[in-house]
């Protein structure tokens, strides 16, 4: 069983930064592949980001490459660094964690409750 809980979402003008946190707890966070997901009032959940369970691979939406950045520490957390933020960055942002790996497409595993980042024009 794996808990994920996020924070570090606000409100940010355009241009500005955020960064997101997403804390694991069980025994065997460190074996997930972890994920950033977005959605947006009236859209589909998208995927954002993810990093495979040692760090050493990322992979990126093609709408946020060059901005943000993924990563994740060896103490159960994982990071999304948002940098030149948009408006349509807007979104409820959710992590994710699941054993299949940074391509996996279907529905991850275990989810946090996500955070909301709105970025004003």
């Amino acid at each position: 069983q794996v808990q994920l809980v996020e924070s570090g979402g606000g409100l940010v003008q355009a241009g500005g930064s955020l960064r997101l946190s997403c804390a694991g707890s069980g025994r065997t966070f460190s074996s997930y592949a972890m994920a950033w997901f977005r959605q947006a009032p009236g859209k589909e959940r998208e995927f954002v980001a993810a990093i495979n369970w040692s760090g050493g691979s990322t992979r990126y939406a093609d709408s946020v490459k060059g901005r943000f950045t993924m990563s994740r520490d060896n103490e159960n957390s994982v990071y999304l660094q948002m940098n030149s933020l948009k408006p349509e960055d807007t979104a409820v942002y959710s992590c994710a964690a699941d054993l299949r790996g940074i391509y996996y497409s279907g529905t991850y595993q275990y989810w946090g409750q996500g955070t909301q980042v709105t970025v004003s024009s």
